[in-house]
């Protein structure tokens, strides 16, 4: 009798099929959820937007400064690159001179037969030019000696002089490299910032701009700068310690309305240290390039004690800077998009004042 054997079912069939499917069908809405809108960032608002862009404008501009920074070392290496080279042209060629009176007394001494002074003074007759002959022969070998001492020192002042070139130049390289780095960082800090705002509609981008002006004292585009120049320079002047003081007011007040360009030193933009640094220059003190050495490049003075001047700093990492001119508020170029303007000094966290002079 045959053996009654159960149909033998496909894994894939029957409940077992139905189930499969139920899973594939449970995971492949799970997967469009992962990868569709389910799992989108949600819409940032308009104030959330502007959180986000000012943090990255405060990133940026610290980026900036050591941007800055790195600049100012990177011309400082080239030109000290640019010295030594041109110390050791200089070399070079007193080397080349030397070698020059060298070949000519060796070629002297060939065409005189090479014959040594020793035997040539022996063959002479008159004792008296015997004599003369001797004491010649004696200065005539303490300057070659001389000489190819000279060339020697010279071969190894040249052999210094190459090597710490070298040195310099992998120096130079490596604040290039740093330069490009701290470029970039900026770059994409900035990029990064108008991505955001694209995201607003014009009436919300707008209310943005305008948002960041409010606060300034009514002085936030080059029209209403001019006119702040007009009117309250003055005033702004008259308020400051000593005349250096003055002028650098005066400048800033002249500054007011032009663009902000990252890494700019004016006359027609400028940064924030940019601006400051202008200012004093104005009056002639020199500054650092930076906010962290412009801190430094004065005596410290409290709140208290601000007067029309005075370098105002903000946030823990020195990142930006603006000239206080009295009644607690300064000027400043705060960031892209936002032209030189007036500024209430308690609108960012304040962390410290310099008095230049």
């Amino acid at each position: 009798m045959a053996a009654h054997r159960k149909p033998k079912q496909h894994p894939l069939t029957g409940p077992a099929a139905r189930t499969a499917a139920t899973l594939a069908l449970a995971g492949a809405a799970t997967t469009t959820a992962f990868n569709g809108t389910a799992l989108a960032e949600p819409a940032l608002t308009p104030a959330q937007v502007k959180a986000k862009v000012d943090k990255l404008y405060v990133e940026a501009e610290a980026a900036t400064e050591k941007y800055n920074g790195a600049k100012e070392q990177t011309a400082s290496a080239r030109r000290s690159l640019d010295e030594l080279r041109d110390e050791a042209t200089r070399r070079t060629e007193l080397l080349n001179t030397s070698r020059n009176a060298l070949g000519s007394i060796a070629t002297a001494q060939y065409r005189a037969g090479g014959i040594d002074p020793a035997l040539q003074l022996a063959l002479s007759s008159d004792p008296d030019e015997y004599l003369e002959r001797a004491a010649l022969a004696e200065r005539v070998g303490a300057r070659q000696a001389d000489a190819i001492a000279g060339v020697h020192q010279q071969l190894v002042d040249i052999a210094r002089l190459r090597a710490e070139a070298g040195q310099r130049t992998d120096a130079l390289t490596a604040r290039q490299t740093e330069l490009a780095r701290h470029k970039a960082t900026v770059q994409d800090k900035l990029s990064a910032a108008e991505r955001l705002l694209d995201q607003l509609t014009a009436a919300q981008r707008a209310s943005y701009d305008s948002s960041q002006g409010t606060s300034n004292g009514g002085y936030g585009d080059a029209a209403t700068g001019a006119r702040a120049d007009r009117s309250a320079a003055p005033r702004g002047s008259l308020q400051a310690p000593n005349p250096r003081a003055a002028q650098a007011v005066a400048f800033a007040y002249g500054a007011l309305g032009k663009p902000y360009v990252w890494g700019a030193t004016g006359p027609d933009s400028f940064d924030c240290s940019g601006l400051t640094q202008a200012a004093w220059r104005s009056a002639g003190v020199s500054l650092p390039r930076t906010t962290y050495t412009q801190i430094n490049a004065g005596r410290r003075v409290s709140l208290s004690e601000l007067a029309p001047g005075d370098l105002v700093f903000f946030y823990s990492g020195i990142s930006h800077v603006g000239l206080y001119i009295g009644g607690g508020q300064m000027i400043h170029a705060p960031r892209p998009g936002a032209p030189v303007r007036v500024a209430p000094i308690d609108e960012m966290p304040f962390a410290g004042a310099t008095r230049p002079a």
